[in-house]
């Protein structure tokens, strides 16, 4: 870690981003029973639009909006639309346990895409960690376990689409700042959300008392994404990247507490591995940096 490294702080922004993310999960199946994903993410990016718009007018960074880069920007937040209604119908199928450790693939798959489509090397670590990847999503999705067979490929194919949003991030991030970004994300996938949910001229309108729980999985899409790019600020991902496994027990409790699911020692261990190849990458990725 650096002199200027904060993990203490870092500690509180993920664990701002661990309620968030759980809280979008509890909503997002609360609003399933009026809104199928295409609608609610609609109404999510509208929510998100109306804060980015707000909080940039009233920061003035509303100035670093850029118009040079929308192609990729429109690659970006297909690959994260995608995702994001994958993972939502995925929520409704299997538990939030086996959703969310699906859902840590996702740097598994950054390192395929890097290796595929950048020219990147194939090292030990890398190799090391897809292989675990891979046997951890084995665990989690095995044949005799629990869980709809549909809602574990949805999860795990949700898990491409947020590694598509997170290469073309990287590529973004070069040029773009983090408020372009959302700015774009919210304003693209408004319009993908009302072409996908009135293709066939029936958008539903939420209820009275599903609104709370659309405006809070709005917010609490944007808040979690808020607190994981504060905390990667404030400390490296070594640090960074482990308090977001935490995720997974917090989730595997909110399941077993409001809608009881069991808690599978399985999936744990699957996950478990998920993180280790993960974190072990990390690692071997942050010491080369530092020799280089």
């Amino acid at each position: 870690m650096t002199d200027d490294s904060r993990p203490l702080l870092a500690a509180l922004w993920m664990t701002g981003a661990v309620v968030s993310f759980s809280t979008m999960a509890v909503a997002g199946r609360a609003t399933a029973v009026e809104l199928d994903s295409f609608e609610v993410m609609m109404y999510r990016s509208f929510i998100g639009l109306a804060i980015v718009l707000a909080v940039g007018g009233a920061t003035g960074k509303i100035r670093e909006i850029r118009f040079d880069r929308l192609p990729l920007h429109l690659v970006r937040n297909i690959g994260h639309f995608a995702g994001q209604n994958l993972w939502y119908v995925a929520l409704s199928l299997i538990t939030l346990a086996q959703l969310f450790a699906l859902e840590f693939t996702t740097p598994i798959w950054v390192v395929i895409f890097a290796l595929v489509f950048a020219g990147e090397r194939l090292t030990r670590a890398r190799g090391l960690a897809v292989a675990l990847g891979f046997a951890g999503v084995l665990c989690v999705a095995r044949p005799e376990g629990s869980g709809d067979a549909l809602g574990l490929v949805l999860a795990a194919a949700a898990a491409i689409g947020f590694a598509c949003s997170i290469v073309g991030t990287k590529l973004l991030m070069r040029t773009e700042t983090v408020f372009g970004v959302l700015f774009w994300l919210t304003v693209m996938q408004a319009f993908m959300g009302i072409l996908t949910a009135g293709w066939d001229g029936d958008i539903s309108w939420p209820s009275a008392q599903t609104w709370p729980w659309v405006v809070l999985f709005g917010c609490g899409g944007l808040l979690a994404h808020t607190c994981i790019t504060n905390a990667l600020a404030v400390a490296p991902a070594i640090v960074v990247t482990p308090m977001d496994f935490v995720r997974l027990p917090a989730i595997a409790i909110i399941g077993a507490f409001f809608y009881a699911e069991p808690l599978d020692a399985w999936v744990l261990l699957g996950a478990a591995l998920i993180f280790g190849g993960n974190y072990a990458n990390l690692l071997n990725e942050t010491k080369g940096r530092r020799r280089a």
